[in-house]
């Protein structure tokens, strides 16, 4: 008896725990592809980063009073910051998407981005899904910063609230705290996500407990990815690098990447206090025995009573029109 092609149904995953060169956009890219080519040598179909990996997250503001009033300390810095920023529209991002293309892998990058069409100066923390061909498919900027990131950072919108299909699986994801907010997820649910990508400046504070609950929640595979941030980190060439270290302590973000399956059991437990490159094969079929049972879009919902309504328009203060 012939027997039946069995379609693919794993996926191997690349999770990339890296400390950005903060502040620096090129050299954190470089570093960046320096990973990408490590991955490709292991086979990998996707590779995550962590949140505002190029060119870091920003750790001055906490520990350098931030919300002083029209401080010039805290311009000057914001200003040196906005200069490291990734600018789509100037192809910041396109090597990165040349060589992702040439090992046919897709990868989630979590950016700090100038954005061209909001007048090119405001800064969005952004997560970009790069498919296996290289293209930059949605670019979610973060919806709403959480505490002291509202002073260096603009609000988003839904514009890419999307998921892709990648192989067996349906891919999506958050920024940060993001991932804390129901409606939010159940956006990435209803367009039918099972690999829940949540990207984080570090911390195993972070990581530990959400992982596993939004696995459970989700009924999917979910990829915590973390930076690492430590004091030497600081350049000693950015404006006011002495006070900015002597503010922050020796370990500023200690990581926590980790990945959960359907049914929260760990794939990858949390890993702290180092850099590093992990694998994980993941199976299509673990995510099919868990919605047996529960589908929070499918037969476990009601939405004949509850709903969502979701606004994929990318919003700015002009639209012309010309004849």
């Amino acid at each position: 008896m012939a027997q039946t092609l069995k379609i693919a149904q794993t996926l191997k995953i690349a999770l990339s725990q890296i400390a950005p060169v903060w502040m620096d956009k090129q050299a954190s890219l470089d570093k960046i592809s320096r990973q990408v080519d490590r991955a490709a040598l292991e086979g990998a179909q996707l590779i995550v980063f962590g949140e505002g990996g190029v060119p870091g997250y920003p750790f001055w503001v906490e520990a350098t009073g931030g919300a002083k009033f029209d401080d010039p300390q805290q311009k000057e810095i914001y200003a040196f910051y906005q200069s490291q920023a990734v600018c789509l529209h100037e192809g910041d991002l396109n090597a990165l998407c040349a060589q992702l293309k040439t090992h046919e892998m897709a990868a989630y990058i979590g950016i700090i981005e100038r954005a061209a069409d909001r007048g090119g100066h405001s800064l969005y923390c952004s997560l970009v899904y790069i498919d296996p061909h290289g293209n930059i498919a949605s670019v979610h900027r973060k919806l709403m910063p959480t505490y002291e990131e509202r002073l260096v950072w603009a609000v988003g919108d839904g514009h890419g609230l999307r998921t892709h299909k990648l192989g067996p699986f349906t891919v999506g994801g958050l920024n940060c705290w993001e991932n804390w907010m129901p409606l939010t997820r159940a956006a990435l649910y209803g367009q039918g996500e099972n690999l829940h990508i949540a990207c984080w400046p570090g911390s195993l504070r972070n990581t530990e407990d959400i992982t596993p609950f939004l696995a459970k929640e989700g009924r999917s595979f979910v990829v915590s990815v973390s930076s690492l941030m430590r004091r030497s980190d600081v350049p000693m060439h950015m404006p006011y690098a002495k006070a900015i270290r002597d503010a922050l302590p020796e370990m500023v973000a200690n990581g926590g990447s980790c990945i959960a399956a359907p049914d929260g059991s760990w794939v990858l437990e949390p890993q702290t206090d180092a850099e590093s490159l992990r694998f994980a094969l993941i199976d299509y079929e673990h995510v099919c025995r868990e919605r047996q049972m529960f589908d929070p879009v499918g037969h476990y919902s009601r939405p004949d009573v509850l709903s969502l309504n979701l606004d994929q328009t990318r919003q700015s203060c002009l639209h012309i029109k010309r004849e």
